[in-house]
């Protein structure tokens, strides 16, 4: 299905040669992150002068192929200016997985400079559109306190009802979901390994002890895996995951190259250019 979304959609940059045709796409939750995840949020952080750092970890042997899986590997880790926020690129370092896809984007920010310890994360799969993450890092920039709550979860699901999102009809309080069904936000038992600064979250044997974080995802056929997946350590304050979902749920196109094959049938599109 193709169609215009807009009349006024501006023009997109030229094609370099070669490379396949541009256009302007939506809904932005089945876009997917055209393959630019990295440099997407990369730009972004440098735009919010956060500093950058490889960290390298590994030995190469003179005569081993620069494929060879026991390479070096890196993960490459941006610092706000305060230190009090930091975000790591993790994809190449064999994450763990949500939703049987590997972490890309792990989120993380403490109290104060004298803290070795985060008291929150939050963790991006691939194909979390890059404008989203985006939007969630400048929430999260534009804060004095990182760590400190403001607000309820009723700030999340007011950000998606916003844009059209229902309630979910099982956890109205505590869910959310697109009109087609795809893709998701729900407040609920966060998944293994998921790391909070809150001892409370590390308890299992008490459900009234257990800690919820949000957690986001889109499947847009049903049964054929998980697009993308997004999870937030129950400390992560309400209203940057607002932050998030409003930015999930826009109804802006955005510019896209390489479509998610399982979405491609249920996108809006309009050539750029």
């Amino acid at each position: 299905m193709e169609a215009y979304l807009h009349s006024d959609i501006p023009f997109g940059p030229p094609a370099p040669a070669g490379a396949p045709p541009a256009y302007w796409v939506g809904p932005r939750h089945l876009a997917g992150d055209d393959g630019r995840l990295y440099e997407a949020v990369a730009d972004t952080l440098a735009d919010l002068d956060w500093t950058s750092l490889t960290i390298v970890r590994g030995r190469q042997e003179p005569d081993e192929a620069a494929e060879a899986p026991q390479v070096l590997r890196s993960t490459v880790l941006h610092i706000s200016p305060d230190s009090l926020r930091w975000a790591q690129w993790v994809l190449p370092d064999e994450p763990f997985h949500l939703g049987n896809l590997p972490i890309a984007w792990q989120v993380s920010a403490r109290a104060e400079p004298s803290s070795p310890l985060a008291r929150w994360s939050a963790y991006f799969t691939p194909d979390v559109p890059g404008e989203v993450l985006s939007t969630f890092l400048a929430a999260l920039d534009a804060r004095d306190q990182p760590t400190v709550p403001l607000g309820g979860p009723e700030l999340v699901l007011d950000a998606v009802a916003a844009h059209g999102w229902p309630r979910d009809t099982g956890q109205p309080g505590a869910g959310a979901v697109d009109p087609t069904f795809a893709s998701h936000v729900r407040l609920g038992e966060v998944p293994p390994l998921i790391q909070d600064g809150d001892p409370l979250a590390l308890v299992a044997e008490a459900d009234d002890a257990v800690l919820a974080g949000w957690q986001a995802w889109s499947e847009p056929m049903l049964g054929a895996g998980y697009l993308w997946a997004a999870s937030f350590s129950p400390s992560v304050p309400h209203d940057l995951v607002a932050a998030f979902a409003g930015g999930l749920c826009s109804r802006a196109p955005v510019l896209r190259r390489v479509l998610p094959e399982s979405a491609r049938d249920r996108l809006l599109r309009a050539p750029a250019g």
